[in-house]
């Protein structure tokens, strides 16, 4: 089955809707709050949704394709790394956990930016806590499947683009 650029990506966009729909069922429907790297990784996934959603309606030929490909990494990737260690920090031993630290909210709003994001991306308990799981694997484990999938399929498709095609 060949699907057209246009298809695959109103698609994916799709997909990437209902992962973010279902982060908001875990947090307002089952009762999980989310840590501030599941928060990033729900960012990820909305940032690939809308490149796709443009790259959709877009529509554009070889090398535009090319280019939302490579725009699309951006998240992917950035989802990968925040997902990764996420999943580094579930695995830890007990006393290797680092200790919470404030909230979200409190650390965009009262540390620099730089700071903030610092504090966030070491990690705090409340990241390495596993409190769901499907088929033995914590949702973190299953964001960083996705982002690994997501990845794997857009370097196929920059891979794919014909030479032919594009201006050199």
């Amino acid at each position: 089955m060949n699907l057209s650029f246009r298809t695959s990506r109103f698609m994916l966009f799709f997909v990437c809707h209902e992962l973010i729909i279902s982060a908001f069922y875990f947090q307002f429907v089952k009762g999980l709050e989310p840590c501030p790297l599941c928060i990033f990784q729900r960012l990820a996934f909305m940032g690939m949704g809308i490149l796709f959603l443009v790259a959709a309606i877009h529509n554009p030929k070889a090398l535009g394709q090319k280019i939302y490909n490579y725009l699309t990494l951006i998240p992917t990737i950035a989802g990968i790394v925040v997902a990764g260690r996420h999943v580094w920090l579930q695995h830890l031993p007990k006393d290797k956990v680092p200790t919470c630290g404030p909230g979200l909210n409190y650390m965009i709003e009262n540390f620099p930016l730089g700071d903030a994001l610092s504090k966030i991306f070491k990690g705090s308990g409340e990241c390495a806590e596993v409190s769901w799981k499907m088929l033995g694997f914590t949702m973190p484990e299953l964001t960083l499947g996705t982002y690994l999938v997501f990845a794997t399929f857009l370097v196929l498709s920059i891979k794919s683009i014909s030479k032919k095609s594009l201006p050199w």
